[in-house]
């Protein structure tokens, strides 16, 4: 696994559009070190916090991230829950967007969406071609 990368093949930039989000390897059954994401099978690790698990949910989770600049279409491939240096349990999603960055949300601000999610689809292809927005 560690040659795989969380998005495929190497040379198609990590991204997705509407038709090929499942492609994407998920990152389950463990929570994720450092090495996970240097090797990218992980988008994130976090180090200082306590009962660190994985959330148990189906992934790659198409998802709508409501972040500072608005929504933003995205897709789950890792769940993790950990508990701050307050006690409060944090539930963390590593994000794939669909220029393949990685991203990193609260369960709490994301909408768990369908793949046949009208909006969820309009925000993929307006992220993936742009001049789409020109067109609808």
């Amino acid at each position: 696994m560690d040659d795989e990368l969380r998005a495929g093949p190497e040379d198609d930039g990590g991204g997705f559009d509407v038709d090929d989000w499942g492609r994407l390897t998920p990152f389950v059954g463990a929570v994720a070190t450092l090495d996970d994401v240097q090797a990218r099978r992980a988008v994130f690790a976090l180090g200082d916090t306590d009962d660190p698990r994985p959330i148990v949910m189906d992934l790659p989770q198409p998802v709508i991230w409501w972040e500072e600049d608005g929504e933003q279409a995205a897709v789950a491939i890792q769940a993790e829950s950990h508990l701050g240096a307050d006690g409060e349990a944090m539930e963390i999603l590593g994000l794939i967007l669909p220029d393949g960055e990685g991203a990193v949300a609260l369960l709490e601000d994301v909408d768990l969406v369908d793949d046949t999610d009208p909006t969820w689809r309009d925000l993929v292809t307006r992220a993936v071609d742009p001049s789409a927005a020109d067109e609808a």
